[in-house]
């Protein structure tokens, strides 16, 4: 019986047949090397025909299609965390269903099946790059058939093999680590695609800073301290000591890939995971003695950061290229190139004691006095670029508010220019004590308005129109109070008063001349 032979190769060469990809001589190139590279062979039994050896035939043929049914529920709902769930609580939940639908604890039927799920949904909330990926296309993210008939557009953008790693169809039959990508990259020899340069990316740093709120409203600048890591200056971010040279990998002997052995023969190869893919290291003896072959070292700076007019308490401003370097020794290829990470300053703006703020509005409260509250004025208050005065209406009451335009903070990263508006709130300030005329004032004032519900302490209540004795009694200020008013109690003394004065006049004048005419 002749020798059943299964390339690992053989699916990838089927899906570029089906779809045509044939055409595309760099690919073929790939497909070819790679399938003499990875091979294992199989004999059937001569004895005994199989009944599923042309079922296996057909299934060898077949292209890449990975259905994962239990992708179809939301892993959030299979671990029954929060999508703002941090990675302790995921970790926590995992271990607690795990332990509780285990098949060999639990003999419940759907225990195996719960368990697979809150299998894959660990899978895909432990890693921060499935999760956010989940997080930003669903289940779609992990569909290779998502992106409708372009064959290319898988879910790793545009890679055809993208997609049938550890979450795929074929993921499980391997360990559930093996990814795809990783066999058909490493034909070229790098963990990344042969066809492009491998670009590193260094680390965001965050940095925090505080002003006050006279800072915010005006901008400012702000010198800060960082610590990033930056490339070695004595091997220009090689690794390698001056005259030293990398060698081949002792792992994969120079291929970048290492061969798995799955169940049932297949031979299977992922990247090598002491050089990175690269074929290379550097030898202790090579190390650069300044990083140690990293490299990259960590350096203390002092960089001057630019804070705009109008930022708010919590904001964060991102300086391109003021983050880590990546590390470009060891296990890198040196082809690659580095790009620096981002700097992150967080803003935290303190608070001031005259105003608050909503937005780009600021807003003032503003104390007056009872009577400028009662007769009107005019108030001084304060403002971002000094003090202006403001009319107060007659009759204003405590929360009565009004508005300054254009005398706010300064908005940002709005499609509105301009500045915000101030907003002025007044508070009517109550006397807490009076004095013995103040309070006599305010008890005649009450008469005046009719107020029956006042309190009246001082006996100033008004005289009686028809007793012409009543005010005889009131003090100095009312007495005043009422000759000002024209009160008709005082009218009437005041005109009976005159009328007694004429009749005693007259009748002294008629006794001086009796008494003349008797002498």
């Amino acid at each position: 019986m002749s020798n059943l032979l299964f390339k690992a190769a053989a699916p990838a060469r089927a899906l570029a047949k089906s779809h045509n990809f044939s055409r595309g001589p760099k690919l073929q190139q790939c497909l070819r090397k790679g399938a003499r590279l990875h091979t294992a062979s199989f004999r059937s039994r001569a004895e005994r025909p199989n009944p599923r050896k042309e079922h296996n035939a057909r299934a060898s043929q077949r292209t890449f299609h990975a259905t994962n049914t239990l992708l179809q529920k939301d892993p959030y709902n299979a671990l029954g965390v929060d999508k703002s769930a941090t990675a302790a609580e995921i970790k926590k939940a995992y271990y607690g269903l795990a332990k509780k639908f285990h098949p060999d604890t639990n003999k419940d039927p759907t225990a195996k099946d719960k368990f697979g799920e809150i299998q894959t949904a660990y899978e895909i909330l432990s890693d921060p790059k499935k999760r956010e990926q989940y997080d930003q296309f669903g289940d779609a993210s992990f569909d290779p058939n998502a992106a409708g008939g372009n064959p290319f557009a898988g879910a790793a953008g545009g890679n055809p093999f993208a997609g049938f790693g550890a979450q795929g169809g074929f993921g499980g039959g391997f360990g559930g680590g093996f990814n795809f990508e990783d066999l058909f990259s490493a034909f070229g020899g790098r963990r990344s695609n042969p066809f492009q340069q491998e670009i590193l990316v260094g680390d965001n740093i965050e940095s925090h800073v505080s002003i006050s709120f006279m800072e915010a409203a005006k901008g400012t600048s702000k010198t800060i301290t960082i610590t990033p890591v930056e490339s070695c200056n004595t091997c220009s971010g090689s690794g390698l000591k001056s005259g030293a040279q990398r060698s081949q990998c002792h792992s994969c002997e120079g291929t970048g890939t290492r061969v798995h052995y799955a169940q049932g023969g297949f031979q299977m190869a992922s990247t090598c995971g002491s050089c990175g893919g690269t074929g290379s290291t550097i030898p202790k003896s090579s190390e650069c003695r300044t990083c140690s072959g990293q490299g990259v070292v960590r350096n203390k700076k002092t960089i001057t950061v630019d804070i705009p007019a109008g930022i708010e308490d919590g904001m964060r401003l991102r300086i391109d290229g003021a983050g880590d370097a990546p590390i470009t020794g060891r296990s890198t290829s040196p082809d690659a190139r580095a790009q620096r990470g981002d700097l992150y300053v967080f803003v935290r703006v303190a608070t001031d004691p005259k105003f608050s703020r909503e937005g780009s509005n600021i807003l003032y409260t503003a104390n007056i006095p009872l009577t400028t509250a009662i007769l009107g004025g005019q108030v001084t208050i304060p403002t971002l670029d000094g003090t202006v005065n403001l009319k107060v209406a007659t009759g204003t009451n405590t929360g009565d508010k009004v508005t300054l335009p254009g005398m706010g903070m300064q908005r940002l990263g709005s499609r509105r220019a301009g500045s915000g508006d101030l907003k002025v709130e007044f508070r009517v300030k109550m006397p807490k004590s009076l004095s013995a005329s103040q309070r006599t004032i305010l008890e005649m004032l009450a008469d005046e308005m009719d107020d029956k519900s006042a309190r009246r302490v001082m006996n100033v209540s008004s005289p009686d129109p028809k007793d012409p004795d009543s005010h005889k009694d009131e003090g100095f200020l009312k007495s005043m109070w009422h000759n000002l008013t024209h009160h008709p109690a005082h009218e009437k003394d005041a005109s009976g008063t005159s009328g007694s004065t004429g009749e005693s006049t007259s009748d002294d004048k008629g006794k001086k001349e009796n008494k003349s005419a008797s002498d």
